[in-house]
């Protein structure tokens, strides 16, 4: 209704410029959307990208097994235990060895092994008495029918068998020694004698012959 209003009180000479101008501006238009290029359709963004982020490596702890074997546990050996000891005993020097007699004589009744690792040192000692007390110890040993003590029993016979040696030897050379001092003794009751006989002979041939009675003149016959 507006268009129609305005065109009715336009002159025709404005009528005629209104319309080229129209045109002109219509013409323009087609001209400016042709030169402009349409907008390029956009591509719908795609996902987000996500940047690797390195982190420093940390340990993982290890899960404990459940059903984790149980660690095997060396049994106790009396044996190996007196092995041992005796072969430190036997590197002992003099001094040493009479600290461990009374060490072990103390606590002779604390532990199974310990009579025989005390019969072991008395063993060093290279004295009938001690030599016969380690045999009564180790002898103790053969008597005690107790678990632990039976353990040791192959080992107490081999002592046992070593002390019995030991101990004939002993009085072997005791006697031999005996025989000694008596052909010693022999032998200086026989040079006493000899070293006598010896002054009776020297004092015989060193006295004097006796004067004769008269002066020493032999009286002469009477013709």
């Amino acid at each position: 209704m507006l268009t129609s209003y305005l065109l009715n009180r336009l002159a025709p000479s404005e009528l005629r410029q209104a319309s080229l101008w129209v045109s002109s501006m219509a013409a323009a238009l087609v001209l400016a959307g042709c030169s402009t290029k349409a907008p390029a359709y956009a591509a719908p963004p795609g996902p987000p990208v996500i940047e690797a982020v390195e982190t420093p490596a940390t340990a993982v702890p290890e899960v404990a097994d459940p059903v984790k074997k149980p660690e095997k546990t060396v049994a106790f050996d009396p044996v190996v235990l007196v092995l041992a000891q005796t072969d430190r005993t036997l590197r002992m020097t003099s001094a040493d060895l009479t600290k461990e007699i009374a060490r072990l004589t103390e606590r002779e009744e604390s532990a199974i092994e310990n009579p025989l690792l005390l019969a072991v040192a008395l063993a060093q000692t290279r004295q009938p008495v001690d030599t016969a007390r380690a045999l009564g110890l180790v002898q103790r040993v053969l008597g005690n029918n107790a678990p632990a003590a039976q353990a040791l029993h192959p080992l107490a016979r081999l002592m046992e068998s070593r002390l019995l040696q030991q101990r004939r030897l002993e009085d072997q050379l005791d006697r031999q020694s005996q025989q000694l001092r008596d052909a010693q003794r022999r032998n200086e009751q026989l040079n006493e004698r000899l070293e006598a006989v010896r002054a009776i002979e020297r004092s015989l041939t060193t006295r004097p012959t006796p004067a004769p009675a008269n002066g020493g003149n032999t009286p002469r016959p009477v013709p």
